[in-house]
């Protein structure tokens, strides 16, 4: 199952067995067929993608790029239906066969480019296992954690359902990643924190499949005497299209869950530090810009982040559309939510608030406003790094991004072990990635 997702083989024989397919099922068959029901079939399967993508646009609602071969791929499986439904009357068996099935490949396609596109899923072990709701590797239960005590060289991971006490959002049940040197006795440590965010079309576990946050986690850990931070996958949305940005609004009180839902609870049940100089956020995408808007609005709660490709703010569209979706209308709540604003109006925040802001080279319209909101973050005394690598906006940039900064972070959150060497800023450059677990080939 650990075959590639993301380029090799796989994608290229589904795409050519789709177009084989395609081309098998409208043929070459007779001259009414070539000259009249196959062009008109040919025409309303283009009207209707047309139509397809109009209506994403408008009523769905769809601001995010997408990219085009997405649009190809659902265009092939719409003119796959279009010909089976003109030729039925004459044609072959075989050919009334091939056309559900090249609509079925063209579907699978169109679908993997836009996994190609984000990098949500890079092995179809990924899919099935997000897909299934499969185990994770080296996942325990939460009444296995009393017992479980000794050496190990990797970390584990439990899942939780944290209360919705102080905010009544709907979350699914998220994940805590526990580094070796939590087991080695049955006094727990005291371990900083790290909150992890996904994407907009997120679940708890993409840090982990598509992020290799655990992988990167335990790399750490080999290295700094079984230490590492301790890791919240956390559900900032409450379902996969529902976009939160981490604030309160009529999609849910998200801010609220992430803010105090969570923290009490991890104290709580695992042991951890509870001083917010120890508690941190990472995020991509949307969850960079959270990221940066819990950290500077609750620096009670959060005194660290890592931004990786974040927006100036958070957003639905433009402001006009922000406010009105995100925030019911209450343009209030908007600047109370908006890091620009915040920074503007705040007192210099002090306790060593740090951010590090990382976006790529691919990526214009985020390195210009990590740029701006760096400058800003450091003029209101925020200890700030902005650095700009090679790639675009895709999970496994935000993979690397995240291995590049933990050692600054775990050294920002004060993590226990050795630290020979240890950068106190950002080193230009990627450091070379731990390998795997299992292949990806």
């Amino acid at each position: 199952m650990n075959v590639s997702l993301l380029d090799g083989w796989f994608p290229w024989t589904v795409q050519l067995a789709a177009a084989a397919a395609l081309l098998g099922a409208i043929g070459w068959r007779d001259r009414r067929w070539r000259l009249r029901r196959g062009p008109i079939a040919l025409a309303a399967a283009v009207a209707a993608t047309a139509l397809l993508w109009l209506l994403a646009r408008t009523v769905g609602g769809l601001t995010d790029p997408v990219p085009f071969a997405l649009w190809c791929w659902l265009g092939a499986a719409v003119t796959a239906f279009a010909v089976l439904a003109a030729g039925w009357r004459g044609a072959r068996w075989w050919r009334r066969v091939l056309a559900p099935v090249a609509a079925l490949l063209a579907l699978v396609a169109g679908a993997n480019a836009l996994n190609a596109f984000t990098g949500y899923f890079p092995t179809l072990d990924d899919a099935i296992g997000e897909l299934s709701g499969s185990p994770l590797p080296e996942q325990v239960s939460l009444d296995q954690l009393s017992s479980l005590t000794g050496r190990t060289t990797t970390g584990r991971i439990v899942q939780v359902d944290i209360p919705d006490t102080a905010s009544g959002f709907a979350h699914r049940s998220e994940l805590v990643y526990l580094p070796p040197a939590w087991f080695r006795s049955k006094t727990r440590p005291k371990l900083p924190v790290l909150e992890m965010i996904g994407g907009e079309f997120a679940a708890p576990d993409n840090w982990v499949r598509a992020g290799d946050a655990v992988q990167t986690a335990d790399a750490f850990a080999a290295g700094h005497g079984g230490f590492a931070p301790v890791m919240v996958f956390t559900d900032a949305t409450g379902g996969f299209k529902v976009d939160t940005e981490c604030v309160n609004g009529p999609a849910g009180q998200a801010e609220d869950h992430l803010v105090k839902d969570v923290p009490p609870y991890i104290e709580k049940t695992f042991g951890t530090a509870t001083d917010p100089r120890k508690w941190g956020v990472v995020g991509w995408s949307m969850g960079g810009t959270c990221a940066v808007d819990l950290t500077v609005e609750h620096p009670g709660v959060f005194t660290h982040f890592e931004d990786i490709s974040g927006d100036l703010g958070p957003n639905t569209g433009d402001k006009q559309q922000t406010i009105a979706k995100l925030y019911g209308g209450d343009a209030a709540a908007w600047a109370a939510h908006d890091p620009m604003t915040v920074l503007a109006h705040h007192p210099k925040y002090k306790d060593g608030v740090s951010g590090w802001f990382e976006s790529g080279d691919q990526e214009t319209a985020h390195v210009t406003q990590q740029k701006e909101l760096g400058a800003a973050a450091r003029k209101d005394g925020i200890r700030t790094e902005v650095l700009v690598e090679p790639g675009r906006h895709v999970w496994q940039f935000a993979s690397g991004a995240f291995a590049q900064a933990l050692p600054w972070l775990a050294q920002q959150l004060g993590t226990p072990g050795p630290h020979q060497g240890q950068p106190s800023a950002p080193q230009p450059g990627r450091p070379s990635a731990p390998p795997p677990a299992t292949p990806k080939a």
